[in-house]
This record gives C-alpha cells, sequence and structure tokens, in this order.
C-alpha cells in the first residue's frame, strides 16, 4: 500500500504534470493545470493525475490520466478518475488504448460508434496517421462514454 493523497492541482504542479505526461507518453496537448487532479505522496512527489477536457460547451473528456511507472497496479488511476466523476457532469467521454477499453468499461464507460461520437472525437478517429502508429503497436482507438 502506497502512503499518497488526491487533490486539486497548484500552479507549482504544472511542471511536474507535464513532465509525467511525456515520461507516460499520452496526450500533451491541452494541459491547463487548473483542470486536474494529482495523486501526490507525503513527500511532496507527484505520482499520478488526471483533468476533465472541455470540447465546447457540451463535451467533456476525461483525459491525461497518468501515474507513474513505479506506482501502478495500486489503485492511483482508478481514485484519481472516480475523483474526477464524482465531481463532473455527464455525459462523460474518454479516449483510450483498446487495451485499456476493459479497464474503462468496469467503471461504467462504453465504447462508442463512430456516428455516435461528438463531433471532436470523430475527427480524431479519422486522424489516419493516429490509427496507423497505434496498429502498428496492435492497439486500436476507442472512444467511451459514461452516462
Amino acid at each position: 500500500m502506497v502512503d499518497y493523497s488526491l487533490r486539486q492541482a497548484h500552479e507549482k504542479d504544472s511542471a511536474a504534470i507535464r513532465k509525467l505526461i511525456h515520461k507516460v507518453g499520452i496526450n500533451p496537448t491541452g494541459l491547463d493545470w487548473k483542470r486536474f487532479v494529482v495523486a501526490v505522496r507525503p513527500s511532496g512527489e507527484l505520482i499520478g493525475c488526471g483533468q476533465v477536457k472541455p470540447h465546447g460547451r457540451a463535451v467533456l473528456e476525461l483525459a491525461s490520466i497518468a501515474v507513474a511507472p513505479d506506482y501502478r497496479k495500486l489503485g492511483i488511476a482508478s481514485a484519481i478518475i472516480k475523483y474526477l466523476l464524482e465531481k463532473s457532469a455527464r455525459p462523460m467521454f474518454l479516449m483510450c488504448r483498446s487495451q485499456l477499453g476493459s479497464f474503462y468499461e468496469k467503471l461504467g464507460f462504453r465504447v462508442l460508434a463512430l456516428n455516435e461520437m461528438p463531433t471532436y472525437f470523430r475527427r480524431i478517429s479519422q486522424v489516419a496517421g493516429l490509427i496507423e502508429s497505434l496498429a502498428r503497436a496492435g492497439e486500436t482507438l476507442l472512444v467511451m462514454k459514461l452516462q
């Protein structure tokens, strides 16, 4: 069991959030520390983060869920997600690698067909370069929704 707490990010967390996002190799765009929740060890070390990112007025995305490699498989990502979902409106969308689909399904999300996706996600799903890079890694892109 790892001792950590969840809290809203502070401006001073911005660099650590960006560093973690880059370290785990997820989308580094739209990182606004004001939207983030962070998991922090008593020493002050930031070990996880996540945000709810708005796309216009009606579309919310669960995004930037990252946990430092040494702290994975300890429930930190789930705790961050549950914390964010408690405080957020619905519907909530997310994009993830296909291998993470079952993880998000356990939290109530479901895979969407292209015609069910908001425009933002539909456009991203149709970007050939992204899909090709995922396919080379044996992955596909999922867009999911929680009501």
